[in-house]
């Protein structure tokens, strides 16, 4: 990670880009914004996690935290390569451009999806076969696991894997290969999807590297408890005998659930990570660093002391804080690894412990602007008190839209101090946070799309505690528009976090 550079980026989940197919994907719309970017002179692409959704569609609850999400795969590329043709794709253009309806896109999808992967089989020509077998063996040492978990999946009708007959729920060796044999046919399909998937987006990755633009990707700190990783590693997490969690993860009540947020993920099993040396979290991290350049970790917090409910309270009030060896772990890290390109998401209920451990590995931390003006000139989000290691935000994922907020959210105390503090009456909320965000001493400064397109609460990602009705907004190809990249572009150079600015000054 570039310590010394000012930068400056957008962030946009692949999911909400642009494009005719129901959902973001990774063909040209993926490499046209990357080209938008690159007209802004935004040098960071931030995008949340990449893998297979599940529970909700959230990309914060996925099925694998190695694998991809098969609905990224571009369509239009599949056509390209011959194993689709546009006819196939008609149905699909026929849905919203504007959000995703991921309850028709999904099985649409998986059908085009299945349709591909048969003429694949049948006529993919030796190279073909020879690169997905070399993909296979690469990353066998997850595939296998995520591959059979899916398939297994979709034989039992979606079930739990702790519903599944104990001895595949347990994974007995005897059944385990029976299994293995039985639904080879869905195991191929699902690894086949796995290379798509990460081939399509290293494609991106490698085009936004080769002009200039870094991903900057998000790790959970938490897997899914219905996932690959659970059920292939049960000594690594509290689990009762028949796989069922003890305790789950969660948040006390902060600014953004006032009974915190009960996220039902298993918790770490920590004293069995460090028998066996970490060598789950290295893999884990390794793999990560394959897919994104940097990586925010989320609940960074939860590698100092974790918020630990008991499995059966319907609220996240009634937990207590848990040490984690945080230390140890990223010690470990940095040992093998080197110096770790992360950010750490150091939100919420956060200590001198946390902050003593994120300095310690000299990991950035995160400012949001919308925190910032209830309770006074010490406010550690206002851009006064902004270090040099922090990374900027208007908002985030868990945030309303900049608009939302100011219009439904911000309080009369917070508004008046806000004006106050800029010193003129308000202006377009959001060219005040993206000025003030920009003109910081922070490293980066990154700005949600939602937010240059000043949208209102209707755009709005996520809202922590709703079940539904998440993840699904998109940008218009029509709102990446000349006019937007030359005013972010102006901006960047106005604050010195343009590529071309710093050039000059390096030549001067």
């Amino acid at each position: 990670m570039n310590t010394e550079t000012r930068q400056a980026g957008v962030l946009l989940h692949p999911t909400s880009l642009p494009g005719p197919n129901g959902i973001g994907e990774l063909g040209s719309q993926a490499t046209d914004f990357v080209d938008w970017l690159v007209d802004g002179e935004q040098t960071i692409w931030q995008v949340m996690p990449l893998g297979p959704t599940g529970y909700g569609d959230s990309p914060y609850q996925c099925f694998s935290a190695f694998a991809a999400n098969p609905l990224l795969i571009s369509l239009d590329r599949l056509q390209a390569e011959g194993l689709l043709n546009q006819a196939d794709l008609e149905p699909l253009s026929k849905l919203s451009s504007k959000y995703v309806d991921f309850g028709a896109v999904i099985p649409m999808k998986n059908d085009l999806l299945k349709q591909a992967f048969t003429v694949f089989q049948n006529d993919a020509d030796p190279e073909a076969r020879a690169d997905f077998d070399q993909f296979k063996a690469r990353f066998h040492f997850w595939l296998e696991d995520f591959a059979l978990f899916k398939a297994l999946k979709e034989f039992y009708a979606g079930q739990s894997w702790n519903e599944w007959p104990v001895e595949l729920r347990d994974r007995d060796f005897d059944a385990i290969d029976r299994v293995s044999e039985e639904l080879a046919s869905s195991i191929e399909f699902h690894s086949w999807l796995q290379y798509k998937t990460i081939s399509q987006w290293w494609a991106v990755r490698h085009y936004a590297q080769k002009n200039g633009v870094q991903i900057l990707g998000d790790l959970p700190i938490f897997v899914a408890y219905d996932s690959a990783d659970a059920w292939a590693n049960r000594q690594l997490f509290h689990f009762d005998d028949q796989g069922n969690p003890t305790v789950v993860a969660g948040v006390p009540p902060d600014y953004f659930s006032e009974t915190g947020q009960l996220w039902g993920n298993p918790l770490y099993k920590w004293e069995a990570h460090r028998d066996q040396g970490f060598s789950w979290w290295e893999a884990r991290l390794k793999s990560t660093f394959e897919m994104v350049d940097m990586v925010r970790i989320d609940h960074f917090r939860g590698f100092e002391a974790c918020w630990e409910v008991p499995a059966d309270e319907e609220t996240a009030i009634n937990g207590q804080w848990v040490k984690a060896p945080g230390y140890e772990l990223f010690g470990t890290l940095r040992a093998r690894m080197g110096q770790m390109n992360v950010v750490a998401e150091n939100l919420g209920v956060i200590t001198d412990e946390v902050e003593n451990l994120r300095r310690q590995f000299h990991f950035p931390g995160m400012r949001v602007l919308q925190f910032a003006w209830d309770s006074g000139p010490m406010n550690a989000f206002l851009p006064h008190n902004h270090s040099c290691d922090s990374v900027i935000y208007t908002g985030t994922h868990d945030n309303n839209t900049t608009r939302g907020w100011f219009e439904q959210e911000a309080t009369k105390k917070g508004l008046a101090y806000l004006k106050e503090y800029v010193g003129h009456e308000l202006g377009e909320i959001e060219d005040e946070f993206v000025r003030m965000a920009y003109a910081s001493s922070g490293l980066y400064a990154i700005i949600p799309m939602q937010d240059w397109l000043k949208l209102g609460s209707e755009a709005r990602m996520n809202t922590p505690g709703n079940a539904s009705g998440n993840w699904s907004w998109r940008v218009d190809s029509d709102q990446l528009s000349k006019e937007l990249s030359d005013k972010m572009r102006e901006l960047t150079q106005r604050y010195g976090r343009a590529p071309s600015v710093q050039i000059k000054e390096e030549e001067a």
